[in-house]
């Protein structure tokens, strides 16, 4: 059987290639000679904002594959409920008193049940880690900006 398209893969070399724009760069110099900011390395702020988009690219990519996985494992968690489900169905079948039926419909509910609280669960901490990994490249990046600042206000000052 062929594999079918992920609906939820994102392709993100197109998307970082692109991170800062050559105009924005012009344009930015051209804005900071206006205003007579030479104190200031243009090149060092530009590296600064460089470095600060590609913290949010990480953590966008890091947020999307995060997704995927999520998207993924429901899919699998899906198809093997619908197995589950069929194999009760074929168990239920086979019980020939109303007793023996009750009992077996009630371990079923209960065996039901228990999956889906696992289940709930690994998706639950699935996205946990997600979020965790996708902030810590942000919170990695502003901790490293933080320094940037008190360097330069040193420098300058």
């Amino acid at each position: 059987m062929a594999k079918k398209a992920n609906p939820f893969e994102f392709d993100m070399s197109a998307f970082q290639a692109n991170l800062v724009p050559p105009k924005f760069t012009e344009e930015f110099t051209k804005l900071a000679e206006k205003f007579k900011v030479s104190q200031i390395d243009i090149n060092v702020v530009m590296d600064g904002q460089r470095k600060n988009v590609e913290a949010l690219t990480a953590a966008n990519k890091t947020a999307v594959e995060g997704f995927q996985a999520v998207a993924r494992r429901q899919g699998e968690l899906l198809g093997q409920a619908v197995d589950t489900a069929s194999a009760a169905l074929e168990e239920f079948t086979k019980v020939d008193t109303p007793q023996g039926a009750a009992a077996k419909q009630a371990e079923l509910a209960q065996s039901a049940f228990e999956k889906a609280l696992a289940d709930t669960r690994e998706i639950i901490e699935m996205s946990a880690k997600a979020n965790v990994e996708a902030s810590e490249a942000i919170n990695k990046r502003i901790s490293e900006g933080l320094d940037e600042i008190k360097t330069l206000a040193l420098r300058y000052a």
